[in-house]
């Protein structure tokens, strides 16, 4: 086993609130003491082993590891591709400080996608991503965004249930549009299965959201986007997703997909306990500008912002959750406390993974970032293993 290291002097996000002067323990793949350095105990078994590396973090943050629920690729590859683009997509998010994350894939042909699950499924067996994330093909037309049109279908529960046998087990989230016909019995399948339904792309009227949440959805894909506005006589699915305490929202924090006053909007109603961060990153993220593939979709990335070539509509993003944490607590002005809440902790809750990840807590992986006083990523650690080597002064 590798010896014991003490990240010493920084500001720690522990459940209870950020403490100065902290030191997180590791011992192997897990952490065995997070706290004040002047907390009576340093380890769970009293003190740190005499032979530790003590790394001094001053004038640093460490928080837990990202927890990505919605990301379809990046560093030039996709979650629907190759076995080696998967792998490739989940090295670049985990060099911005994802260290968990469910891979989703985009509308396709459904023999295409049972096929593309039983690779993720393999991937996710042998612990290299929490699961997988199928956005489409069961979304509506009116609110497609970046999905192919002539391959949309209605959720008929057969068909649902045709991508969970196809997942063995690790479908973790289906995102459908519950108006169309089958949605409210494929919402009670998912929910029947430990399947998350999410409700997103959808067309859906408050009512009609309102009804698949008492079926057992409890997810609003990439709140705002992809859905009816908010209105004032209709107020559609936003207002149902809102206020509802069973339903976690996922916000995209880019400055693109939302303007800063949705983004308080959100955290007013919802409250930070129900906020999930996420990037539904494609292929472009950790890259740059150009031409790349959405599923069967060619999109053009322009500073930043991608969108469809055809049509024009904003397709995934380029997003790394380093970037949306730091844009939360500058921009946004999010407490520390809040932006790991909604990055780590309420993700991993949604995963049933709260026991494992989403905290510094002993006992737990050691998933950790550490991040300078700007909030800038300066090292990322993954069950015990640096996957970005702090360089310290």
């Amino acid at each position: 086993m590798a010896p014991s290291l003490v990240l010493a002097g920084a500001r720690v996000v522990l459940p209870t609130g950020a403490v100065d002067d902290g030191r997180v323990v590791v011992e192997g793949t897990k952490i065995t003491a997070a706290a004040a350095a002047d907390t009576e105990a340093t380890s769970v078994t009293g003190v740190a082993p005499a032979d530790a590396e003590v790394i001094d973090v001053r004038d640093h943050w460490v928080v837990p590891g990202f927890v990505d629920i919605h990301n379809h690729g990046g560093g030039g590859a996709s979650f629907s591709g190759t076995p080696a683009d998967v792998l490739k997509a989940i090295r670049t998010h985990r060099l911005h400080g994802t260290t968990t994350l469910v891979a989703s894939t985009v509308t396709d042909e459904m023999d295409l996608l049972v096929r593309q699950a039983g690779l993720l499924s393999e991937l996710a067996e042998q612990g290299d991503i929490a699961g997988i994330h199928f956005e489409g093909p069961f979304i509506s037309p009116c609110r497609k965004g970046a999905h192919s049109e002539e391959l949309l279908r209605d959720p008929d529960p057969a068909e649902v249930r045709k991508l969970i046998d196809a997942g063995r087990g690790r479908a973790t989230m289906v995102t459908l549009a519950a108006e169309l016909p089958g949605g409210i019995d494929s919402v009670r399948l998912l929910a029947e299965n430990g399947v998350i339904a999410a409700i997103g792309h959808t067309d859906a009227t408050y009512e009609q959201t309102v009804e698949a949440i008492d079926a057992g959805a409890t997810v609003a894909t990439h709140l705002f986007n992809a859905m009816p506005a908010l209105g004032h006589r209709s107020p559609g699915p936003i207002a149902a997703l809102l206020e509802d305490e069973r339903v976690t929202v996922e916000l995209i924090n880019d400055g693109t997909h939302l303007h800063p006053a949705a983004l308080e909007l959100a955290f007013h109603h919802a409250g930070a306990s129900r906020v999930a961060f996420i990037t539904d990153a494609m292929d472009a993220a950790g890259i740059g500008d150009g031409r790349y593939m959405l599923g069967p979709l060619e999109v053009e990335v322009s500073e930043g912002v991608a969108r469809l070539v055809e049509g024009g509509s904003i397709a995934g993003s380029t997003l790394t959750l380093d970037r949306a944490f730091k844009r939360a607590v500058t921009i946004d002005k999010l407490s520390v406390e809040d932006a790991v809440t909604a990055l780590s902790a309420n993700p991993a809750r949604l995963l049933g993974l709260f026991d494992r990840i989403g905290s510094l807590e002993p006992g737990k992986d050691a998933d950790l970032v550490l991040l300078d006083a700007n909030f800038d990523l300066k090292g990322v650690m993954r069950r015990g293993e640096w996957v970005v080597t702090p360089q310290l002064p």
